[in-house]
């Protein structure tokens, strides 16, 4: 019963940590559009699917059953060519106050199927709004009455995301992603100024008895220079380095101590999936100014940008992968930090803020940065990818996306779990 309710909890902190990290993401595009005049269906946390709503004048805010993720339904946002009779379309449902498929059918001369793709590529940009009868209304904002065709298309465009300039597109697309890292890096900045951090440092301060290190006269108080000839300075650096390393692999430690050099050739032994030494480091307290603090959230980004970039060294990937942690370890993570006091647990935050907001920078559709470069290639061959083409694109790319997370998600449970 006890581990049961353990594990309950241990999910709603979860849960809870992951909606804080969506909330932040999707405000930020949520904020961009409508900072350009874009309308907005929807802003959800969850995953689509039955849901509880609120509606408000403009758009519909609420939570899904599943409470893992989170999305903003921008008006225009789907992708393809338009449908060039959308113009006419719009000035046959104005001339007729309500107009169902099959009379829009009728009116432009197309079969019922374009007129229902129309009718819904209308509603998707609030253009037109369908009525309990299954007729729909013209909802373009202003005065219609004299209005071309061509006219009142530009008019409902502006509107919608695909209505604006590429720079104004991509900048939607960015501010999930740049509100993660402003997050992330404001409250690195103010959480360091106030009560400062200890840093790890790669002097020795403990030796694991019986350990590698041990064996080959490692000593607490010597000072780790490198691995095979990779040199670091930080303690991130050398368990990343570690991180590639297999159990078993003989490797040479370079060390400092009393001022000399010394080169130890040591057998490492296995830890989670990889090469261990067994020492510990020094951790030196560090009160930092305001621009210091600053200084150190910038480092913090660089070390979360390049640990992401060495999933794209083959001689790196899996020694990455493994120093990964998905949803089963953040929620662990999350209840620890949350036990040990709001600083901690805000710490946590910025941290997953900033991996989620450099890990959405990957040109991977459907994440941010795939969609960027779509918009990209998009204004260099100058016309919009077919519909097939992008939804295939980011078929693939989800089904990579989630193997990803899922075998994180296998070796959170092999590490936590078993």
């Amino acid at each position: 019963m006890t581990a049961a309710l353990g594990a309950v909890e241990t999910a709603v902190w979860g849960i809870a940590t992951f909606s804080i990290l969506v909330v932040l993401h999707e405000m930020g595009h949520f904020l961009a559009a409508r900072a350009f005049g874009v309308k907005v269906h929807e802003f959800m946390l969850g995953l689509p699917g039955p849901a509880l709503r609120f509606h408000t004048k403009d758009m519909v805010w609420g939570i899904t059953a599943i409470p893992l993720g989170g999305y903003v339904r921008i008006a225009g946002m789907e992708p393809g060519t338009e449908d060039e009779l959308l113009g006419e379309a719009l000035a046959a449902v104005r001339d007729a106050g309500t107009l169902d498929t099959p009379g829009l059918a009728a009116s432009l001369a197309v079969d019922q199927e374009r007129a229902e793709a129309i009718l819904e590529s209308l509603v998707e940009w609030k253009a037109v709004r369908p009525e309990a009868d299954g007729r729909h209304r013209l909802t373009v904002e202003g005065e219609t009455v004299g209005l071309s065709a061509s006219d009142l298309l530009t008019r409902a465009r502006a509107v919608t995301y695909r209505g604006q300039s590429t720079s104004k597109r991509i900048t939607i697309l960015a501010m999930g992603v740049l509100t993660n890292l402003l997050v992330a890096i404001l409250t690195f900045t103010v959480v360091l100024s106030l009560f400062g951090y200890f840093e790890l440092t790669t002097r020795v301060d403990a030796v694991n008895e019986g350990s590698p290190a041990a064996e080959a006269g490692i000593e607490v108080g010597d000072r780790l220079l490198s691995v095979d000839g990779e040199e670091f300075d930080t303690w991130d650096r050398f368990q990343s380095i570690m991180a590639l390393t297999k159990p078993g692999d003989a490797v040479t430690i370079a060390i400092e101590r009393d001022g000399g050099i010394r080169e130890l050739r040591v057998q490492l032994d296995e830890r989670d999936g990889h090469g261990f030494l067994g020492v510990g480091p020094t951790a030196v307290e560090v009160r930092p100014t305001v621009l210091e603090s600053l200084r150190e959230s910038f480092r913090y980004v660089w070390l979360v940008l390049r640990t992401i970039l060495d999933l794209f060294d083959p001689s790196r990937f899996s020694g990455t992968i493994q120093s990964f942690t998905g949803v089963v370890g953040v929620s662990v993570m999350a209840e620890q930090a949350a036990e040990a006091g709001p600083l901690s647990y805000a710490a946590l935050i910025a941290m997953l803020s900033l991996s989620l907001g450099i890990v959405n920078l990957l040109p991977l559709p459907p994440l941010d940065g795939g969609k960027i470069l779509l918009e990209v290639v998009e204004r260099v061959i100058g016309r919009p990818l077919s519909r097939a083409f992008t939804l295939g694109l980011s078929a693939v790319g989800a089904v990579l996306l989630f193997s990803l997370i899922g075998y994180i998600m296998y070796l959170d449970i092999v590490r936590y779990a078993l």
